[in-house]
C-alpha cells in the first residue's frame, strides 16, 4: 500500500486527491478529495497570459493543499497542469510559484497525456461490468479543452481540442467584462459552431462513433447529473456512475441557456464558480451526444485525478 497525493490544475479548478493505492488489488482508497474554483485560465484565450489575480488564487489553494498533504503523510506527490498553463506566455511564473509552495514542479502535460490519465481514472472500475460494454468513449469537458479517448482495456486513440466551458464562455458570452444573461441565440449558435468544428477535428484521429459506452467527466457533466437528479445538494456518491439520457441532457441544456444568473445560482447543487460557465459546458456535452448518437451518458466522478494517482503509485 502506498499513500499518494495527486493534484490536477485545470483552467477553472484545482483539485486534490490523497489516497492509499494498492496495486495488487487495483483499489484506490480516498483519504481526502477536494476541489477549489480558482479560474486560472481567466482571460488566457484573449491575452495569452495568466492574470496576476488568477495566479494568486491558485497559489492560495496550493498552500491549503500543502497542509493537507503534510497532515496525511503522503509519500509521493504528482502535480499535473493542463490547458490554461499550456497556453500562457508567462507559465514560468506559475511553475516557480508551485515549486516554492509544494516542493514539486508542475508537469505541464500535453492534451494526449491528459486524455490517457482521464481514461485510466474513469474506466478502471468499469471494465468487467456486464451492463457497460466497450469500447468506451471517455469525454473530459474541462474549462479550456475537451479530451476524447476511445479504448477498451487500453487507449486506442485520443485527442484534445480547445473547447471548454470557460473558453467558450469567455470567447462568445462575455462583452465588456459582463457575461450575457441569458445568452442570445446568435451567441449560442457561435458556441455550437466552435464545438462542431472541434468534433470534426477530433474525428480525424479518434473513432468517436465506434464507442458502445459514453463516459462523461468533470464539473460540467457532474453538475448536469446533479440537476437531472434534482439533488438537494452536490452528492458525489449519487452522481458517480449515474446515467443521464440524451433527452434529459437536452432539456437541462436548454434551460441553462435560457436561464438568468440568479436562476442558475439558485440550483442547490450548483457550485458558485460554475454558474456563469455551466451553460456552455452542458452545450458541449449535448453536441457530443448528438454527434455520436448516444442515447445516454455514464457520469464518473473518477477521472484524470485518479489516473494521476495511479501513475504515481
Amino acid at each position: 500500500m502506498t499513500r499518494v497525493a495527486a493534484i490536477d490544475c485545470g483552467t477553472n479548478s484545482i483539485r486534490l486527491l490523497v489516497a492509499d493505492a494498492d496495486p495488487d488489488t487495483g483499489e484506490l482508497t480516498d483519504l481526502d478529495r477536494r476541489m477549489t474554483i480558482v479560474r486560472l485560465g481567466q482571460g488566457v484565450d484573449r491575452t495569452g497570459r495568466l492574470a496576476p489575480e488568477a495566479l494568486e488564487r491558485t497559489f492560495a489553494a496550493c498552500r491549503e493543499y500543502a497542509e493537507i498533504i503534510k497532515r496525511h503523510g503522503a509519500e509521493r506527490l504528482r502535480f499535473v497542469a493542463t490547458s490554461a498553463s499550456r497556453d500562457a506566455e508567462n507559465r514560468d511564473d506559475f511553475v516557480r510559484g508551485v515549486l516554492d509552495i509544494l516542493g514539486v514542479e508542475p508537469e505541464v502535460i500535453t492534451g494526449d497525456q491528459e486524455a490517457e490519465f482521464s481514461f485510466t481514472g474513469a474506466t478502471r472500475e468499469l471494465t468487467g461490468r456486464d451492463d457497460l460494454t466497450g469500447p468506451y468513449l471517455v469525454v473530459d469537458i474541462g474549462g479550456g479543452s475537451t479530451e476524447f479517448v476511445v479504448g477498451d482495456d487500453h487507449v486506442r486513440a485520443a485527442r484534445s481540442v480547445d473547447v471548454g466551458c470557460v473558453r467558450m464562455t469567455e470567447r462568445h458570452l462575455v462583452h465588456d467584462g459582463t457575461v450575457s444573461d441569458p445568452p442570445t441565440e446568435e451567441q449560442i449558435a457561435a458556441i455550437r459552431a466552435d464545438v462542431e468544428a472541434a468534433l470534426d477535428l477530433a474525428e480525424q484521429t479518434v473513432p468517436l462513433r465506434e464507442a458502445h459506452t459514453l463516459v462523461g467527466l468533470a464539473g460540467s457533466v457532474t453538475t448536469v447529473s446533479a440537476i437531472a437528479q434534482e439533488l438537494p445538494e452536490y452528492d458525489s456518491a449519487r452522481i458517480h456512475h449515474s446515467v443521464i439520457s440524451h433527452d434529459r441532457v437536452r432539456e437541462i441544456t436548454d434551460w441553462l441557456l435560457r436561464s438568468t444568473h440568479a436562476e442558475r445560482a439558485a440550483v442547490p447543487s450548483m457550485h458558485p464558480g460554475r454558474v456563469d460557465v455551466i451553460g456552455a459546458g452542458a452545450l458541449v456535452l449535448l453536441a457530443i451526444m448528438e454527434r455520436i448518437g448516444a442515447e445516454e451518458v455514464v457520469v464518473s466522478e473518477h477521472d484524470i485525478l485518479d489516473g494521476i494517482a495511479w501513475s504515481v503509485a
